[in-house]
């Protein structure tokens, strides 16, 4: 509380865990992950998607539509409540967007987002059609639109293994470590590059970093303090406290 009490720019990177008390799945759990029933090459891959444009475009329609079903959590809105007080920029690795519908505004989706996808040859933006029908099951194929400019395939905005992060994201995330007083690492395993390694620049550039996660991470080391809590009881928690002394 006295870190986040004493800091004029903070900055707030969030991951997986952030969403899962929305009831959307991690990644890496072994009953419930995202790819337990897949190999990540088929559907988060340009090889994949080249392979099978059918399948990834359907299985992230279904993914988007489980998002939208979701709501967001009290983290989400405590974030929401800390930038109308203070300077907060939030860096996320989540493709969702439970940050955005809780009235939070998102610097850097540094991974993408489920609700940008854009064309696959020329890189236009295309519209996210959010009442389209989402197929029942995630394997169920569905043929992607085309890009109305150069007729291309219309590819999810999520980025894929093997591909090179946003720069303009990336840079945004990276100067906001740089120039925060505080840094917050909410909800994320720590073991994708290089989002895992913003809370090492941030200590070498003389944040205070902080870790909330419910269990220790490969990030743990970087954190001057560590809250062992879950993001939805956590940050309302902190935001409550501060929110209160104002």
């Amino acid at each position: 509380m006295d870190a986040a009490r004493g800091a004029s720019r903070i900055t707030v990177l969030t991951g997986a865990g952030m969403s899962a008390e929305s009831g959307i799945a991690t990644f890496r759990d072994a009953q419930s992950g995202l790819w337990k029933d897949f190999d990540p090459k088929d559907l988060a891959s340009p090889e994949g998607w080249l392979a099978d444009s059918d399948l990834v475009w359907g299985w992230y329609r279904w993914r988007a539509e489980l998002v939208r079903r979701s709501k967001p959590n009290a983290g989400h809105v405590a974030l929401a409540q800390w930038q109308q007080q203070a300077h907060v920029d939030i860096a996320t690795q989540n493709v969702d967007d439970l940050h955005e519908r809780a009235g939070a505004t998102v610097l850097s989706h540094v991974h993408g987002s489920l609700f940008e996808p854009y064309c696959s040859d020329c890189g236009t933006r295309a519209q996210f059609d959010a009442d389209a029908d989402a197929p029942a099951e995630a394997d169920q194929r569905v043929p992607p639109p085309e890009c109305p400019l150069c007729g291309g395939l219309i590819r999810p905005g999520a980025v894929w293994f093997g591909e090179s992060l946003p720069e303009a994201a990336w840079e945004a995330a990276e100067d906001a470590v740089r120039n925060a007083d505080l840094v917050l690492v909410v909800g994320t395993s720590g073991v994708v590059y290089p989002f895992a390694g913003l809370p090492a620049i941030a200590r070498s550039a003389g944040a205070t970093v902080v870790e909330i996660n419910p269990v220790e991470t490969e990030v743990s080391d970087m954190a001057d303090h560590r809250w062992r809590t879950t993001a939805a009881v956590g940050l309302p928690a902190l935001v409550g406290g501060l929110v209160a002394e104002l």
